[in-house]
């Protein structure tokens, strides 16, 4: 049976011209996430240029959900808190740690002093309290859930803001490090309005340009930053290339000297190249396929069934599931580059154990058992909606022969990635493969997307098990016990399936010798704000 279907995920992947290798294991690689400047010879000044895999949506930290947004956000708009290449938090521009009282409730943030926006604005606690309402209360924001059960937001002096919570929340630190740790102009955020995203305004070491819709964005060096000593580049562009091939060319030919998510038919290749380079880091996300069972009328209304075997009914969902062969899906189409995943509990999180990570066996006899319990006639169409990139629609390719032998027939739609956002948003699907690059803290990868009345619970889910447990998990501070509660939530979403879990992806960044100080960590974004060009390199 296994050889039979190893045959058909080769002829499916070949049938897209996809090199095959043999399926074994997933091969192990070392992490090289760069490193700072430092104290190698750099020169001032020069224009770098990133080839962009898809196009971020709009440059507004509040309502963006790409990934590719917090790449140039990275460059433009600094958070409260970061992450190092350790994937310890630190203070950005926070001046410390978070303070947190006793019983959890009251979090006092010192933000720094001296510091101004790109505008001039002056930067103090009244305008962090002005960015974080904002993301706790935008009728459009996808920070939402990530800010928890906020009771108020105060600034009792120009150097420490005040979250207080009506219950303990032990994820903020680890939220406030990413997009809603941005903290924005308010006379920008006045000006603008909803529109600010047009022309986002923050601290960072660049500042917005343009932005040319489908083909770039512009940023350029700040010089009120308050480190612009250290940054070096005059500007950078990215330039949205989806094409992989094409990315890899542009690398070749040194018109690009960055670009992401380099695909794993492409990067042995190009490592023979002399003058590349390649940053790698493992994820802290994973790559999955959403069923909708309840959204209905888009994320943010009420939830309605969807009465169709696979939106209504776990078992054909517990199906779908037991018909992936996800070690040979995996090795098969990306070249033993991504390692299988059944979790959103990366395995080398703080978090994992051995109930998280465990994997449901590829077992397409009881795929076949389970759909004729629940009334289902096989084969059992079912359309999934995926992006349009190469590796993307290999995988699903070779995902829709895997499937087969459990009784399903699966229609692959292709659908550009910007577009694929809203269509999850709208819930205008029947299945959905998106990645999600991941969060140090596990609430975000869970609780996000999986609590009842999330924000970016695309699925319309809804389980009052599961929401007791990821609402427990968030509410100590224990590492121990909030382990085993979310390898207890782990085991409800094995059950129910709301989102399929398949692969862990490699963060495979590809950069230019020419250039120095480009870092990508696990949590998936390519810094480039201290980059420079190398003394006796040359500009593409």
């Amino acid at each position: 049976m296994a050889g039979a279907l190893a045959a058909a995920l080769a002829a499916a992947v070949l049938s897209g011209c996809v090199p095959v290798q043999p399926v074994g294991t997933s091969a192990r690689h070392e992490d090289a996430y760069g490193s700072p400047v430092g104290s190698r010879p750099v020169r001032a000044g020069g224009q770098l240029t990133m080839g962009l895999s898809s196009e971020p949506d709009r440059l507004d930290p509040t309502t963006s959900s790409s990934l590719y947004t917090r790449y140039v956000m990275s460059a433009i708009c600094e958070k409260l808190y970061d992450l190092d290449a350790e994937g310890r938090i630190v203070p950005q521009l926070a001046a410390g740690l978070p303070d947190v009282s006793a019983d959890g409730r009251t979090v006092t943030i010192p933000v720094r002093a001296g510091i101004v926006f790109a505008d001039g604005t002056r930067f103090d606690a009244a305008a962090v309290r002005t960015s974080l309402l904002r993301h706790l209360t935008l009728p459009t924001s996808q920070r939402t859930p990530e800010m928890g059960p906020v009771r108020s937001i105060e600034a009792p002096d120009a150097h420490h803001v005040v979250l207080r919570y009506r219950s303990p929340f032990a994820p903020i630190t680890a939220a406030l490090a990413d997009r809603a740790g941005m903290i924005m102009s308010p006379r920008a955020l006045a000006a603008e309005g909803d529109d600010f995203g047009d022309r986002p305004v923050c601290v960072g070491p660049f500042t917005f340009v343009e932005r040319v819709p489908q083909t770039s964005i512009t940023v350029a060096r700040d010089p009120r930053y308050y480190d612009a000593a250290d940054v070096r580049l005059d500007r950078i562009t990215y330039r949205i290339m989806p094409d992989a091939n094409i990315r890899a060319a542009n690398l070749r030919s040194g018109d690009i000297q960055v670009a992401d998510t380099i695909s794993p038919q492409d990067v042995d290749a190009l490592l023979r190249e002399p003058g590349l380079r390649l940053l790698q880091s493992g994820s802290l996300g994973y790559s999955g396929i959403t069923v909708n069972t309840g959204n209905v009328d888009g994320v943010g209304s009420p939830t309605r069934r969807i009465d169709t075997p696979m939106g209504s009914d776990a078992r054909v969902r517990a199906a779908f599931a037991a018909g992936i062969d996800r070690a040979t899906l995996v090795n098969t189409v990306f070249n033993n580059w991504f390692e299988p995943a059944c979790s959103p509990i990366a395995p080398h999180s703080a978090y994992a154990s051995a109930a998280s990570s465990a994997c449901p066996a590829f077992d397409p006899e009881r795929s076949r058992r389970l759909l004729a319990r629940a009334g289902v006639r096989t084969p059992y169409r079912v359309t999934l909606q995926v992006t349009n990139s190469q590796d993307q629609v290999r995988f699903a390719q070779a995902l829709q022969a895997s499937v087969a032998e459990g009784g399903f027939d699966l229609r692959i739609v292709p659908v550009e990635y910007s577009t694929l956002l809203d269509v999850q948003k709208r819930g205008n699907f029947e299945l959905l493969m998106l990645g999600w690059s991941g969060r140090i803290d596990p609430d975000a990868n869970t609780a996000r997307f999986l609590a009842t009345g999330s924000a970016g619970n695309y699925g319309g889910f809804s389980s009052a098990r599961l929401d007791d447990l990821l609402n427990r998990a968030a509410r100590t501070t224990d590492t121990a016990d909030r382990t085993e509660l979310y390898g207890r939530a782990v085991a409800v979403l094995q059950s129910q399936n709301p989102i399929v879990y398949t692969y862990r992806q490699r963060n495979l960044t590809v950069v230019s010798d020419a250039v120095a100080g480009v870092r990508v960590y696990s949590d998936g974004v390519v810094r480039l704000g201290g980059a420079a060009f190398r003394a006796d390199g040359k500009e593409g």
